[in-house]
């Protein structure tokens, strides 16, 4: 695809929507993004500010599950990003209000609005949590866009993001193959990064609770980070390119968490960062990943 044009980017207001936003406008293209409160300066004012924001920027107030807020959004527009999905490190009281539906409903909300307007192609933002864990996954065998998270396994350990992610992504799917939409996914690790918001998405808060001393965590969670400004290029990389097609998969490394603490420990010596023990033999549950170039 040329660049240019008029797309719409779901959380625009977000850590990797930020940056969708401001790589895109820089390309030349036209953007609206949507934001859940256009009164609301911490979700606004970061992306005003962007070059060229002022006459190729608008921003629309939407609800994930209020179809027609989405439809006026993306009315006009060749291509959407929808990267609109809640995250939470924390255990969440209701996972169906706070984070199926909106996952769910809210990409099918989405998809539809695109289908009815003449969209070209969505980039959905998925995440490696629609991956893994997969625990009937070969152990011999590297994790590639092939494998799935296993449902059941996370209903019976109370993982509800990748429960989100997964039935979100697989309704896109469904949805792209029934509808005949142009659907291609990217799927992230753990971003990080320079944060242009103000507010802390959920990798770095975790981040954030890390330099702050707590380390609450599995003992044997392996994390695969990236960069936020990777992601979102990828995102455009992928809307661009017309041979890009399918799930893929966006991390730079997989590493113990252990190795994780152990490697901000280093970098931040000034914090008081507290050392976590391994209860297992390295590479042991080593989830490996064959990523995409």
């Amino acid at each position: 695809m040329s660049e240019g044009g008029v797309v719409c980017v779901t959380g625009a207001s977000g850590s990797i929507g930020s940056w969708v936003v401001n790589l895109l406008l820089a390309r030349g293209y036209t953007v609206h993004g949507t934001v859940r409160n256009l009164r609301d300066g911490k979700e606004t004012k970061h992306l005003e500010s962007f070059e060229g924001a002022d006459s190729r920027l608008r921003l629309f107030q939407i609800d994930l599950l209020d179809y027609d807020s989405l439809a006026t959004a993306i009315n006009g527009c060749v291509g959407v990003f929808h990267l609109a999905s809640p995250c939470s490190v924390d255990q969440v009281q209701e996972p169906q209000k706070e984070l199926l539906d909106p996952a769910i409903k809210g990409t099918l909300n989405v998809l539809t609005a695109a289908k009815e307007l003449g969209v070209k192609r969505v980039v959905l933002t998925s995440s490696i949590s629609a991956s893994w864990p997969s625990p009937n996954w070969p152990a011999d065998k590297i994790i590639t866009e092939e494998c799935w998270t296993d449902i059941e396994y996370c209903k019976q350990n109370e993982l509800w993001y990748p429960i989100s992610k997964t039935l979100a992504e697989k309704a896109a799917w469904e949805f792209s193959k029934e509808k005949g939409l142009d659907v291609v996914v990217v799927n992230p690790g753990t971003v990080m990064g320079p944060n242009i918001p103000p507010n802390l998405n959920a990798s770095m808060v975790m981040l954030l609770r890390l330099l702050q001393g707590c380390t609450n965590t599995y003992q044997d969670f392996f994390i695969g980070s990236v960069h936020f400004k990777d992601v979102a290029l990828a995102h455009i990389l992928v809307y661009e390119n017309k041979q890009a097609t399918g799930r893929h998969m966006c991390v730079e490394a997989i590493s113990h968490y252990g190795d994780f603490v152990a490697k901000v420990a280093e970098l931040y010596p000034e914090y008081n960062i507290p050392s976590l023990p391994r209860d297992t033999q390295p590479g042991l549950l080593r989830p490996r990943m064959e990523v995409k170039s």
